[in-house]
């Protein structure tokens, strides 16, 4: 029998391994004295908050993603962002509605999650995306990551430009029915 490694992370003791040593600093793995940088979505499964924003009156806002986005630029898309070790997922929500519309959430409805499972650059990629449906003002949405995004604008539900990010179908065939499609 071989023998049997603690999997600590950040000081708590969680499952056996046999065998080998794995620790966990933040994103920086340890086995068997090795370090690698975890990638998320690669090397572990990525957490991330997908929300559609809307004003309340059948207008949804979209993104274009630039050329500086990590993939699928030009593409119009629903925002998001990866949820960081210590926040909440409704923190990430709201932070990341403000960092990227320069808005606060007014009001939100949690839809469902979704595997997304992708490829990047060769590279197979999954993610668990907690999605939610946003109220926000408006009067108040500016482009807070200009350099992220080429454009903001709003459409009608059933009036979505192309091209759309590839993900953006699939929830929409998810949550058509809760988003009145």
């Amino acid at each position: 029998m071989g023998t049997l490694a603690a999997l600590s992370f950040r000081g708590k003791r969680s499952k056996l391994l046999p065998g080998k040593a794995l620790f966990f600093l933040s994103n920086l793995c340890i086995l068997g004295g090795m370090e690698k940088t975890l990638r998320k979505g690669v090397d572990c499964i990525g957490i991330t908050t997908s929300f559609m924003c809307h004003d309340g009156h059948g207008n949804i806002l979209l993104n274009k993603r630039s050329k500086n986005c990590r993939d699928e630029h030009g593409r119009w898309d629903i925002g998001g962002g990866s949820v960081e070790f210590g926040a909440t997922i409704e923190e990430t929500l709201r932070k990341e509605i403000k960092e990227e519309y320069c808005t606060d959430v007014l009001d939100f409805e949690f839809l469902g999650y979704r595997d997304v499972f992708r490829e990047q650059n060769g590279q197979l990629t999954h993610w668990l995306s907690m999605d939610f449906k946003v109220l926000v003002d408006r009067s108040k949405v500016r482009n807070g990551e200009p350099r992220k995004f080429d454009e903001l604008q709003w459409f009608k539900l059933k009036d979505f430009p192309e091209p759309m990010h590839s993900q953006f179908p699939k929830f929409l065939e998810q949550y058509g029915a809760r988003l009145g499609l």
